[in-house]
């Protein structure tokens, strides 16, 4: 079965999120995608979500319903800080063991690759389906990567940043049956 890992704070999930899952679906004829909040990146500590654990798989859940691939996972929140993507990869390899493994990421994450824990491990086990918007992003030697092209302008430091300051984010951003509140 191919398994895309679509792992990210989805602090809150947001349209955008939604369309570059589609696009990766189509893209690499995805049989499941797992969407997979994380509990705390590497990359990102001492900073806290703005929304619960809860409150996110529920977004999630919400958002995806009607995405028969999309499945929410709270993999990585069961597992010890930080969140280690090579974690999320060798408990679904224990779990599916013939599945074959993709990861789905920005670009942004995609040029910090080199940087993340057990790359080597990363690389033999998932090919990565990068989603970019202009001009797609140089390979990588010894990665196996599909480039997906799209320019969703959603943004959820940006729905952060509106609720914070009292405002409603664009409507068109919150995926029909999501709750912010």
């Amino acid at each position: 079965m191919k398994t895309c890992l679509f792992g990210g704070s989805f602090d809150p999930i947001h349209t955008g999120h939604l369309a570059i899952a589609k696009a990766a679906i189509q893209a690499a004829g995805l049989q499941r995608i797992l969407f997979l909040p994380a509990a705390c990146s590497p990359f990102k500590t001492g900073r806290q979500h703005f929304f619960t654990d809860e409150q996110r798989l529920a977004m999630l859940r919400a958002a995806t319903a009607d995405i028969p691939q999309a499945q929410v996972s709270d993999l990585d929140l069961t597992l010890p800080p930080p969140s280690y993507s090579w974690r999320v990869v060798a408990a679904c390899r224990e779990q599916a063991p013939t599945d074959e493994l993709y990861w789905l990421m920005g670009t942004d994450q995609w040029e910090q690759l080199h940087r993340w824990a057990r790359y080597s491990y990363l690389c033999e086990q998932l090919t990565f389906i990068v989603y970019h918007r202009g001009t797609a992003p140089e390979p990588r030697p010894g990665t196996r990567a599909l480039f997906i092209a799209g320019d969703h302008p959603a943004s959820s430091s940006a729905i952060r940043a509106a609720l914070q300051a009292g405002q409603q984010p664009p409507a068109e951003w919150i995926p029909r049956g999501v709750s912010l509140c």
